[in-house]
């Protein structure tokens, strides 16, 4: 079997140091080796310098896939830290959507050697490369979960992950990330209309964060700026402030003047998963 290891950094790699928590090269490589079956062919490719996941983007996704992709035959596990986990999930997710390829992510909320989570998830992960189930995974918590809809829903647990269910993606326009200003924006109760603006008036497209199943305030300013937004090329996707349950536009009055916008109906994304969308659509 061949597999192919992309350690880009995270806690699972981390040692203790005078100044806190700081990523070991060797660490993550060693403690995957060490539980691979006699005759595995392991290639690694490690990231330097390793990263916090807090500073993961659109160039590390693209390095990522391309890693990935030139390695057509070998399986994949990717060890990433857990802060933007939700969001590398689904740009791999959707990237690789119809290219027949597994990928198992793992990471851990305690480092290697600190009697937490490390090891397990990496057992799982290793377990997991042995399917031909095609797609992006998570092995976390004792649970393989679908990496197009992840979500971090607590910050300390060992079970920090859910899975929201995602539409089956279709083929991207795009393949990789290509520069773009995009950000995921809340409306809030009272948000000026003025700030709202100035923010598009910055960005080429951006996720918007609605309420429940799909209302939004009937500010006749803040639906103008949308609009306008809409007129002048930028792509605007809404999706719910609830984890779970999607958009169904029309259901209430208090939305008609939102979605007469021609705000993008995200469904049931995560705000990750529509935030990828605009990127690669």
């Amino acid at each position: 079997m061949k597999l192919l290891l992309i350690h880009t950094g995270g806690t699972i790699g981390m040692v203790e140091t005078p100044e806190g928590l700081a990523p070991r090269k060797g660490l993550v490589e060693d403690a995957i080796a060490a539980r691979l079956p006699t005759g595995t062919d392991l290639r690694a490719e490690v990231f330097d310098p390793l990263l916090d996941s807090a500073d993961v983007g659109p160039i590390h996704w693209n390095r990522m896939l391309d890693t990935i992709r030139s390695h057509p035959d070998a399986a994949v596990i990717i060890t990433h830290g857990t802060d933007t986990m939700a969001f590398s999930g689904a740009a791999l997710s959707q990237a690789l959507a119809g290219e027949n390829r597994r990928v198992i992510l793992c990471g851990s909320m305690l480092p290697l050697g600190h009697g937490g989570d490390a090891e397990t998830n990496l057992d799982l992960a290793i377990s997991a490369i042995a399917s031909q189930e095609p797609g992006v995974f998570l092995a976390f918590a004792g649970k393989l979960l679908a990496a197009d809809g992840l979500v971090k829903h607590h910050s300390h647990d060992a079970d920090a992950f859910r899975s929201q269910p995602q539409a089956t993606p279709g083929a991207p326009k795009r393949r990789m990330f290509e520069e773009r200003k995009l950000a995921i924006l809340t409306l809030s109760p009272g948000i000026p209309a003025e700030a709202l603006r100035a923010m598009l008036d910055t960005l080429d497209g951006a996720v918007l964060r609605i309420f429940g199943a799909g209302t939004a305030m009937n500010d006749a300013e803040i639906l103008q700026v949308l609009s306008d937004a809409v007129k002048s090329g930028k792509a605007l996707r809404a999706v719910s402030q609830c984890e779970a349950g999607g958009l169904s536009p029309g259901a209430y009055a208090a939305g008609a003047g939102f979605w007469g916008t021609g705000v993008e109906n995200g469904g049931t994304q995560t705000p990750e998963a529509a935030l990828i969308h605009l990127w690669l659509n």
